[in-house]
């Protein structure tokens, strides 16, 4: 069954939900974050149609600290919220759960296989009539 398309309300309340986390972010406000030493960018902000539950999808520069700031994060959840509630008009915030965002790594597995030799002369093989 394929997914629905998010309501502009969703998208909304994602990039509202999105911007409010990366200000904090970058004021360094977040504890749990001030001594990690690497640079942490939300890249997508996905909420459920009932706007109970947002996934924040994250990035860093130094892949060996992933698990770190997630953790991070994760645990200043409940600050984040109050943050949010506080600057928006949102009846209920959504819980928050933090995960890496691997769709650059995806990109760059398919960019590697179609650089690849044989694929390359696959595709640039002549095509028969059958």
């Amino acid at each position: 069954m394929a997914e629905k398309e998010p309501s502009q309300r969703q998208l909304r309340v994602g990039q509202e939900i999105k911007k409010i986390i990366a200000k904090q972010i970058e004021r360094d406000e977040i504890r749990n974050l001030q001594n990690v030493g690497t640079l942490v960018t939300i890249m997508e902000v996905k909420v459920s149609p009932d706007l109970k539950y947002a996934t924040v999808y994250v990035i860093t520069s130094d892949k060996n600290k992933e698990l770190e700031v997630i953790g991070g994060l994760q645990l200043a959840s409940n600050y984040l919220r109050k943050v949010i509630m506080a600057k928006t008009e949102l009846r209920y915030v959504p819980e928050l759960n933090f995960k890496i965002d691997k769709s650059f790594e995806e990109v760059d597995k398919i960019e590697k296989l179609l650089r690849d030799p044989k694929v390359a002369r696959d595709l640039q093989a002549p095509k028969t009539e059958e």
